[in-house]
């Protein structure tokens, strides 16, 4: 039995397979046509312009939002790519309001966004490297820390760097980690695994009172690594006080200062920073350091919370090598997903 073609009427009056593309242009041609000579396009749709506008704003200006009141800025810089959902949401309101000047109005913030974030979306991966590199926040209260440390060592990192180490967990990483790593040293409640020789290991004083930071020196083949290892207070979203991140704040300052004076021009930093690269408040530590997220990964790489990811808040930064590749290890046990990169030590500085 023959196959019937399907029929529709083409564009110059008669009948024949219907072309791809021809059902939208249709479509097309309906909707303008319900615009065409109706004045109101331009009149309707003004309140959607004006948000439109005040996104486009609030992103372009998201610096200049204020701290002074529940540190809106710095909670706004955190999760500032997702404000770009609220573009196709405006584009639908404006497409159902028949309004050119609320369409128009929404180029704006999608300008904008593609701005800031565009870049993130392409793949800058490159193979390579002298050196892998990988952070976890393995979080103290991880119900099987043996299986965590199994499956991020697993990844084949040369430098793993732990975080929210308890006490009485950190025989158990030792032990599970001892095959992989020969050499290692936790100070506080933090901790870094090499496969290479450790010196100079010390604590970083980052304002707290108890130890949440190192550096260490690692002897890699091709010379020494300053390595620092942290994990930055918590912040949280209050009702009463908004986004209270104040600890979190001074101690990104401390922490910037060790940074500024390490003597080592190779230096990379592993660790839960509690903030992303948008947030102000880590201008300190942001500041000298290249994210190798921004540099050589694919996408947004976000690694918090681990069931639903919505902000990269651990961060592999460098100074002095060349990253990579950088990207998010599979789940554990952990509320964070671990993160790893790639480098390229810079011999020639």
């Amino acid at each position: 039995m023959a196959q019937q073609a399907y029929m529709t009427e083409t564009d110059n009056g008669g009948s024949g397979p219907e072309r791809p593309g021809s059902r939208l242009r249709r479509l097309m041609r309906r909707l303008l046509a319900g615009w065409r000579g109706d004045p109101r396009i331009w009149r309707r749709g003004i309140v959607l312009a004006v948000l439109a506008l005040l996104l486009a704003l609030v992103m372009l200006m998201h610096s200049r939002v204020p701290n002074t009141v529940g540190n809106l800025g710095s909670l706004t810089e955190t999760f500032l790519p997702w404000l770009g959902l609220l573009i196709p949401v405006l584009l639908v309101f404006g497409l159902i309001r028949k309004s050119a000047t609320a369409l128009i109005a929404v180029l704006l913030p999608a300008i904008v966004w593609l701005n800031l974030f565009g870049g993130l979306l392409t793949d800058k991966t490159a193979g390579g490297g002298d050196l892998m590199v990988a952070t976890h926040n393995v979080n103290a209260d991880n119900p099987d820390p043996s299986a965590t440390a199994r499956d991020v060592a697993s990844s084949g990192a040369d430098l793993l760097a732990l975080e929210e180490l308890p006490a009485s967990a950190v025989p158990v990483y030792e032990q599970a980690l001892a095959s992989t790593y020969r050499y290692h040293a936790v100070v506080g409640t933090v901790g870094l695994w090499s496969k290479y020789p450790m010196s100079d290991v010390k604590a970083v004083d980052i304002k707290l009172g108890w130890e949440r930071a190192m550096r260490a020196t690692v002897a890699t083949p091709k010379g020494p690594l300053a390595v620092y290892v942290a994990h930055m207070p918590s912040v949280r979203v209050k009702v009463e006080a908004g986004f209270t991140a104040r600890q979190r704040d001074k101690s990104a300052d401390a922490l910037g200062e060790a940074i500024a004076d390490e003597t080592l021009k190779r230096v990379v930093l592993l660790g839960d920073l509690n903030g992303t690269m948008n947030d102000r408040s880590l201008n300190a530590v942001t500041s000298q350091l290249r994210s190798t997220q921004g540099a050589a990964g694919s996408g947004f790489g976000f690694s918090w919370p681990a069931s639903f990811p919505m902000a990269r808040i651990d961060q592999i930064m460098v100074k002095g090598v060349e990253p990579k590749s950088s990207w998010t290890l599979p789940r554990t046990n952990s509320d964070h997903l671990p993160v790893a990169a790639r480098v390229t030590l810079d011999t020639s500085s």
